[in-house]
This record gives C-alpha cells, structure tokens and sequence, in this order.
C-alpha cells in the first residue's frame, strides 16, 4: 500500500463526494450517472453533435446514441435536424423539462454557496484556476488510461 498523505486523501474524499453526488442526482431522475453529465455538458456548451457528446464523454457513438435517446425519452432534450444539411443533427436542452434536474441541481447549489462564504472575492479567481487544472488533469489521466487500452 502506497504512503498516505493526508492532502491526498481530502481531493479523494472530494472525488468520491461529487460522485455519489452525481449518483444521486441521476436516481433522483431515474437515469444513469453518464446521462447526468451529459445534461450538464449540454448546460455548458449548448447544443451538439451526437458525435461531440460521445467525444467529451469518451463514450462509442452505439452507447451515446442509447444515453440520448434515454434522455429524450425522459424529456430532457430534443434531436435538431439542420436547416443546410437535414443530415446533421444536433441534441440540444429542452427548457422546459428540466424542472426535476434544476431541483435537484439547486440542492447542491445551496450547500455550495455556504462554501463560498469561507473566502474572500480575491481568493476566487484561485480556487476556480484550481479547479480547472485540476478538470485538465483529469481529462488527460482519462485520455492516457483509454489511449492504452486500444
């Protein structure tokens, strides 16, 4: 077993916090885990490709066809035909249905804003830097660990 250190260990618990967090969410929603990040990348990016939703995923277009069709299914989103090219299709976020998903979303967000108090508007611009190499990191470990099973 490899040495422990304590720093370690907290980014860990965060980990497995924001897992089980996200877990939740989708048993409150009656979808998987996956299905909840792909609302969330939709949230953030706005509308996309079933092929760019199977890249942020890392997810094989037959898997990510299934996710969007379980969310369309669940009313979550709607498949968009180019106006160009009706070959091109888009998945994007119907408004309207993400009551439940906003619900829940809120849920954390209001633990999160008693977080936010502990720290000065300077300290901000720190802890989201932080935040985002830390997403970096783990989206290179995610592209390596893949890279090498093929």
């Amino acid at each position: 077993m490899a040495p422990k250190h304590p720093e370690e260990d907290t980014f860990r618990e965060f980990l497995i916090a924001a897992l089980l967090y996200n877990e939740a969410v989708a048993n409150r929603l009656g979808l998987q885990s996956v299905d909840v990040a792909a609302v969330i990348l939709l949230e953030m990016r706005g509308p996309l490709t079933v092929g760019a939703i199977s890249e942020e995923l890392g997810l094989p277009s037959a898997s990510t066809t299934r996710l969007v069709d379980r969310l369309e299914k669940a009313g979550y989103v709607r498949r968009v035909r180019g106006e160009r090219d009706r070959r091109m299709v888009t998945v994007e976020l119907i408004e309207d249905g993400l009551g439940d998903y906003e619900a829940a979303r809120d849920t954390a967000r209001r633990h999160l804003e008693t977080v936010g108090a502990h720290y000065t508007p300077e300290q901000v611009p720190l802890l989201l830097g932080l935040l985002t190499r830390v997403g970096e990191a783990y989206r290179s470990a995610t592209k390596e660990l893949r890279e090498d099973t093929t």
